[in-house]
Order: structure tokens, then sequence, then C-alpha cells
């Protein structure tokens, strides 16, 4: 399997890196059956993150021909909306630090095209890790569709036409979206599981010496009763 991670102005390190360091020591534990790479929507180029001015080198344009599984990240920056001054602002920001303002502005960019044609190719997974679930709910690409965020975005999820659900992991079939930032470790884990199997997945648990947590969503079963 080849997972390439998206990697766009203002993304937040923490949703790439997490999850590329499981399924990179998943595709050494599995003797290559997963291999990563970073990329961008405009190919080979160093991207700024949300979070200090911190870079990563996309080696690659984003190409859904090619990859089985690709990965979207959330922003890093300031909660909230522009405009809003928490207690003790000096006043020394800029709106380009609200992370609104850079999911906003990467929808503008050429990945919504590229993320509709990875949706759209049969045997292709997309999975996201917190806020990257409304880039793809932003661009019009999840009407319909179960997905989770983090819980400060769930609202702006169900706006879009998502059916937004409170779990770490949802599993939507092609889709598999997950939580706030530190889930990208279960979301990667769980990625292992389904795609390469259990042994290697816990295999490569006890290596970070993390289990994940939670049940993964998946739109099977009887409906719960009021608990």
């Amino acid at each position: 399997m080849h997972a390439q991670f998206v990697l766009f102005d203002g993304f937040d390190p923490l949703d790439v890196i997490a999850p590329y360091e499981v399924l990179s020591a998943g595709g050494i534990a599995s003797d290559g059956a997963v291999d990563v790479e970073l990329v961008s929507a405009e190919g080979p180029r160093e991207v700024i993150s949300g979070t200090g001015g911190l870079a990563l080198r996309a080696t690659a344009a984003l190409d859904p021909e090619r990859a089985g599984l690709i990965v979207v990240p959330g922003a890093a920056g300031r909660t909230g909306e522009p405009g809003e001054a928490p207690a003790g602002d000096t006043g020394g920001r800029t709106p380009d630090e609200f992370i609104s303002v850079r999911l906003g502005r990467t929808v503008q960019t050429g990945l919504p095209s590229l993320l509709k044609a990875a949706m759209d190719r049969p045997g292709l997974t997309v999975a996201t890790v917190c806020g990257g679930s409304l880039v793809l709910a932003l661009a019009g690409l999840l009407e319909g569709r179960r997905a989770t965020t983090h819980h400060l975005g769930l609202d702006m999820l169900e706006a879009t036409g998502a059916h937004a659900v409170r779990s770490r992991v949802v599993d939507d079939s092609d889709l598999v979206t997950c939580a706030g930032v530190t889930s990208g470790l279960d979301l990667g884990l769980y990625l292992l599981e389904r795609e390469v199997g259990p042994k290697v997945a816990v295999a490569v648990e006890d290596l970070f010496a993390y289990e994940r947590r939670g049940v993964v969503w998946r739109n099977h079963g009887p409906e719960p009763s009021a608990v």
C-alpha cells in the first residue's frame, strides 16, 4: 500500500508525523507492504506548518493514480474566528493564525480537485486527522458521509451536510476519519490493522508503547438505546 501524506501551508505537524511514523514502522514490520511519502498539491516544495514556522518537505505531487491511501491533516493555529480577541491579547497576532482562515485558504488551492479525484477512484482510501475532514467538507466532498473531527469542529462538519459522529475513529468504507490531534496515532494503527493485519498493528503498537483508544465506529449493527 502506497500512502501519501498531504502537506499544505499551515498544516498541523503532529497530524502528519504521528500516523506517518506508525505507517512507516508498519512498512518495516511487514517487509515493505506499506510505503509512505510526503506530498503537496503543487509538487515537491518546502511546506511551512502552522506551528512555529516548522517546515516539512514534500518530495512529490499528490497523485491519486499512484496512491492506495491518502492522509489529509488539519491546520494548526488559534481556535475561534477572526475578530475574536482573547483576554490578554496584545493585538500582535495576524488573522492567518486562525485555523478557520488556514482551512478556508487551503480550499482555494488546487488541493480539493485532487481530493475529489481521490474519493472518486475505486479502491483508494482517503483518511483524515483532526481538521483534515473539514478540508474535505468545506470543499463539498463529505455531503451525506459519516465522519469525525476535533470536537470544536463537529458543528461545522454538520453544517456542510456531513453526518458528524462523536468517536475517536470513524470508518465509512473508503473514508476513515479521526478526531483530535493525538488520534492520528489511533488512525495509523487502525489502518495498519485494516489494510495489513492485526499482527503487524500489534507489533507497531508495542514498539511505540501506545495502546489504541476507543472503539472504531462503523455503520453497522443495531442502533443503541438510551443509556
